[in-house]
């Protein structure tokens, strides 16, 4: 099998004993011979999820096993989940959007495919948020900040963003621009007009007018489009396409 790959965020966690990564699509077995799919689906044997997510951790540092993950069921919704124990890659901690842990060594990770992924850390602590157009609308970024800080009585919040679906890509109708604007993102600074009555959104720029209203003022980015076929993307492929994550784990 072809080497993972593995995107980091340049300058997150620097100070901190803190370990992530973005993964891209390459570096497993599913659902072609290099695809590194981490999501459970139709066809996926779960041994070989199983693998991948050994492939996954080991990626983002050599001392990460599933045996130490923790996962959510992603709903496209604004609840974050405080995780004190591991799933592993087969289970997960129940609904939500975000994961905050102050375990160490305890994985968080995020599935995604064309959402934004967005990993905090600050002293004691660190977060996993899916942030797809309906999670930004609810809220899910501030409502992570917020709970690492309540979890870890630090304030110093740090955030690094993974690849994501690019503007060009992102077409969408006119409801979910309204709804941004609702969410307090002004329609100047996140849409603008495309093909006839679409909108192109900047899911990557809400998110971060969404962390600097939480007072996160350190945001690094990975760059990188998931139209773009290094990635998965739901966009382009339909139903069946794979997922890849972004990882984070506190290791003082």
């Amino acid at each position: 099998m072809a080497e993972v790959d593995l995107l980091r965020a340049p300058g997150f966690g620097d100070g901190r004993t803190v370990v992530h990564g973005f993964t891209a699509r390459r570096g497993g077995s599913w659902p072609a011979p290099d695809g590194l799919t981490l999501a459970r689906a139709e066809g996926v044997p779960d041994a070989c999820l199983a693998d991948h997510w050994t492939r996954a951790l080991h990626a983002v540092d050599p001392r990460l096993e599933p045996a130490r993950l923790a996962l959510a069921s992603q709903v496209h919704g604004a609840r974050v989940i405080r995780v004190e124990a591991p799933t592993g890659p087969l289970a997960t901690a129940g609904e939500a959007d975000a994961l905050v842990t102050t375990v160490p060594g305890l994985a968080l990770a995020v599935r995604i495919a064309d959402c934004v992924p967005v990993l905090l850390a600050t002293d004691g602590g660190v977060a996993a948020v899916h942030a797809g157009w309906r999670g930004v609308v609810a809220g899910v970024v501030g409502a992570a900040v917020d709970a690492l800080r309540e979890a870890t009585g630090a304030s110093d919040v740090e955030a690094a963003v993974g690849p994501h679906l690019g503007v060009d890509a992102f077409e969408v109708g006119p409801e979910v621009v309204e709804a941004l604007e609702a969410a307090g993102l002004p329609r100047a600074d996140v849409a603008h007009p495309g093909r006839r009555d679409r909108w192109q959104v900047d899911l990557g720029r809400a998110v971060g007018l969404q962390l600097a209203a939480a007072g996160v003022a350190r945001v690094a980015r990975t760059g990188g489009s998931t139209w773009d076929p290094r990635f998965f993307s739901w966009r382009r492929e339909g139903p069946a396409a794979g997922r890849q994550a972004g990882i984070v784990a506190w290791r003082p």
